[in-house]
């Protein structure tokens, strides 16, 4: 049913204003009730986004040591993607990408992750997920890990939702200057597994509600689980109108904390336990989903924000059959698990599509029949390949950007062009990379997913190709880039 815009109304109670007035008082109550009826109509969304997990730590993706039925049901009630990228190997510029449809540089946050220390965030006048959601009378909630600007000017609250708890940056960051952390390294994150007090002596890491830090420090062992619990809460307050529930959770980043119910005691087993644990908390959530009779009506969608940390050991993760992990453009920091369940999409189905996190805006938008603001955006509407209509993404290349923001690489259909441009050393006050060439790195992914047999020798007009489409639709970011919110 047509949403009755205000306009509308306004329209036609003048219109009837000559009439009598139970008729006036009957069409006012009918033009309320359809207009509650189509809000009501709108299917809500749900976005789980975990932080530096694998392609290889679900057991629907592969895993043989990590069980996940919660996250595999959703797979078997929905769709599993196993081409789906994310925009950045690391935290703040793969986070801008999700929420706006946009390669990082293009909203100026590409360049690395936000500390403590930073000035700088996530633009307001951007159009986030929860922005579009929030104007077509979504109720709007963010529950955990930001990364976008821990400043109250950016916070999530001035983003497009309506509330916000969780931690504003990585759960390894101290308030407020990042300083006097403990022991780094897998040594040092074997000692705190030990030790689960050592979040609240170790850590100065905040944790806020809204705009204000309610603990310092977070108790970090239990920050899964509580937002968990405030994201069923939410939908428990606003089960009657649609929402959106974005739940990016602050692990399995470093360090690692598990409830002590819950706990192995094991260090080698902390990131196991840590990924169970979420696992868990998604199977809670999905259990209020059935309790409410809201999960017809509910997209649940299930993926992470870059590869995994495998300088870490026991306390990262695996890329499962993909080369390297996090802060890296192989495909092991940047393709990433992502399943979802939902209204039209089809039960145990498996696309290997080409997609991505900046495809969700856009898409949330077509599925809800609304359009954007007529902002350049970079994500396409992906939901045929969602709802399995079509056979083909409209999407057949992708950016490779480095953690830095530097462009490194370009996907088209299965070639990927990686050309590596060697590291800068410092030598006083220049930086020089002694003349070296870059190092030019071509896959067919289709036949290589491990991104072990460098083709670039033997295609060279592929490369050719290949390099003057990256060089062109960097180009046009660079130029139309918008500039991110500065403190001033």
């Amino acid at each position: 049913m047509k949403k009755i815009l205000y306009p509308d109304f306004i329209f036609i109670f003048s219109s009837l204003m000559k009439q009598k007035s139970y008729i006036i008082i009957c069409v006012i109550g009918a033009l309320l009730a359809s207009s509650g009826i189509a809000l009501a109509a709108k299917p809500n969304f749900i976005i789980i986004f975990t932080d530096d997990q694998g392609y290889g730590d679900l057991s629907c993706f592969g895993s043989k040591t990590i069980r996940t039925p919660n996250i595999d049901r959703i797979a078997e009630e929905g769709r599993k993607f196993t081409s789906f990228m994310v925009a950045s190997p690391v935290c703040t510029p793969s986070r801008s990408a999700l929420l706006t449809g946009c390669y990082p540089k293009r909203v100026g946050m590409h360049q690395h992750v936000l500390f403590p220390s930073s000035k700088k965030g996530l633009n307001p006048k951007e159009h986030t997920i929860a922005d579009h959601l929030k104007l077509q009378g979504y109720a709007t909630a963010c529950f955990g890990k930001w990364h976008l600007g821990h400043h109250k000017e950016v916070l999530p609250t001035a983003n497009g939702f309506d509330t916000y708890y969780g931690i504003p940056y990585s759960n390894d960051m101290n308030h407020p200057d990042n300083k006097g952390k403990p022991r780094g390294g897998w040594e040092g994150m074997d000692i705190l597994w030990k030790d689960p007090k050592s979040t609240l002596t170790k850590w100065k890491t905040p944790l806020i509600e809204d705009e204000k830090i309610v603990e310092l420090p977070a108790d970090q062992r239990t920050v899964t689980r509580r937002y968990t619990q405030k994201s069923i809460d939410f939908i428990n307050a606003n089960k009657e109108k649609p929402f959106f529930v974005y739940l990016p959770h602050s692990m399995p980043h470093i360090p690692l904390y598990v409830p002590e119910d819950v706990r192995d005691p094991d260090p080698k087993k902390a990131y196991i336990n840590t990924i169970e644990h979420i696992d868990s908390e998604v199977g809670r959530l999905l259990k209020a989903l059935d309790d409410l009779k809201l999960a017809d009506k509910t997209y649940v969608i299930y993926t992470t924000d870059n590869g995994p940390w495998l300088p870490f050991r026991h306390h990262g993760g695996s890329a499962g059959p993909l080369r390297d992990g996090k802060g890296t453009t192989f495909e092991g920091g940047q393709r990433v698990p992502f399943v979802i369940r939902g209204p039209s999409i089809p039960a145990g189905t498996v696309c290997n599509e080409l997609t991505g996190t900046i495809d969700i805006l856009p898409t949330i938008a077509a599925l809800i029949g609304t359009t954007l603001p007529k902002k350049k955006i970079d994500g396409l509407d992906v939901s045929g390949i969602w709802k399995g209509t079509v056979n083909q993404s409209p999407r057949n290349e992708f950016l490779y950007y480095t953690s830095r923001g530097a462009i490194e690489g370009i996907r088209s259909q299965n070639w990927k062009l990686l050309v590596k441009k060697p590291r800068a050393r410092r030598r006083g006050n220049a930086s020089q990379s002694d003349g070296q060439p870059a190092q030019v790195l071509l896959f067919d992914l289709a036949a290589d997913v491990g991104e072990q047999n460098n083709l670039a020798q033997t295609k060279p007009e592929i490369v050719k190709n290949l390099r003057a489409r990256m060089e062109i639709i960097d180009a046009e970011i660079t130029k139309n880039a918008r500039a991110p919110w500065i403190k001033n």
